[in-house]
């Protein structure tokens, strides 16, 4: 029983060494990788030996006040940039010959100056909500939180026109590319909210105001069904419009027929056939003159 309770009681001595552990340099796992900090300290101890082993416990001891630190989620990536600094600035230290007992408790102290610069995290406006510009990022765990308040917020009846989400007190969810609306009742009015996300934050809203009426009666959707299909009347045999063309009887009959160039037509008419007939009776006069 003794040896069970020992072989019971060593995984969990080992699983606390490993949180604790992890949990003294969390921002520094947050924001490098396991070979950038092994090549730091090969370049600082070489490659084996018991210096490297010295120079992570360094490594670790020096960032055991970043363990659990909260910063603004919006400056997680300024936040990468100056430990990739560090990073070079301690690999170039350690390309001039320095020590890393000196090099890791300076390059822990100005990460904390660093940190201390970043825009500070906004405080939770209580009672309730769901409130993304109070969101934090943990080192101790790396991940991201929100407020610990609850989400529902007490109903109350108002009429308002504004684009704060916290006004709402009911938002349905649909996921994917197609969303759709489907109230219980046929007629029926109010804001809807369409949000786009990407890793719990929103990257796009959209508020719609609907105004949804009842179905129309019955005889005026008949209406609509006739009025359709005469739009999509068509003949089958389409006739031709010939121009007209007046006679001179229809001319002389319908005075509003004569327009300004039928008048001129007419006249130049008039005018050739009394010319011909002059002509005409000129030469007959020749003719009997010279057969006397």
């Amino acid at each position: 029983m003794a040896l069970l309770r020992l072989a019971s009681a060593v995984p969990s001595g080992l699983r606390a060494l490993l949180v604790l552990r992890a949990s003294a340099w969390a921002c520094l796992l947050c924001f490098t990788t396991y070979t950038e900090r092994v090549s730091i300290c090969r370049m600082f101890a070489g490659l084996q030996g018991p210096r490297i082993d010295q120079c992570k416990e360094a490594l670790t001891a020096a960032f055991q006040g970043l363990s659990d630190m909260e910063i603004n989620y919006e400056e997680r990536s300024h936040l990468h940039d100056n430990f990739t600094q560090m990073t070079l600035s301690l690999q170039e230290e350690a390309a001039a010959g320095g020590s890393f007992e000196v090099a890791f408790p300076a390059a822990a102290e100005k990460m904390k100056r660093a940190i201390l610069e970043l825009k500070k995290v906004q405080p939770c406006v209580p009672p309730c909500g769901i409130q993304e510009v109070a969101r934090r990022f943990r080192c101790q765990g790396c991940y991201s939180t929100l407020c610990d308040l609850p989400l529902d917020c007490p109903v109350q009846d108002m009429t308002l026109r504004t684009r704060d989400a916290s006004y709402f007190r009911d938002m349905p969810r649909a996921r994917g590319s197609l969303a759709r609306i489907r109230p219980v009742q046929p007629t029926h009015r109010g804001t809807f909210c369409c949000v786009i996300q990407h890793d719990q934050r929103p990257l796009a809203r959209l508020y719609f105001f609907l105004n949804v009426t009842g179905p129309p009666p019955r005889g005026e959707t008949e209406l609509q069904v006739v009025f359709r299909k005469v739009l999509r009347w068509a003949p089958r045999d389409v006739e031709m419009i010939e121009p007209w063309r007046p006679s001179l009887d229809e001319l002389l009959a319908r005075p509003e027929a004569l327009t300004l160039g039928n008048l001129v037509l007419l006249t130049a008419v008039i005018a050739l056939v009394s010319a011909t007939a002059t002509v005409l009776l000129w030469m007959f006069c020749r003719w009997y003159l010279s057969g006397d």
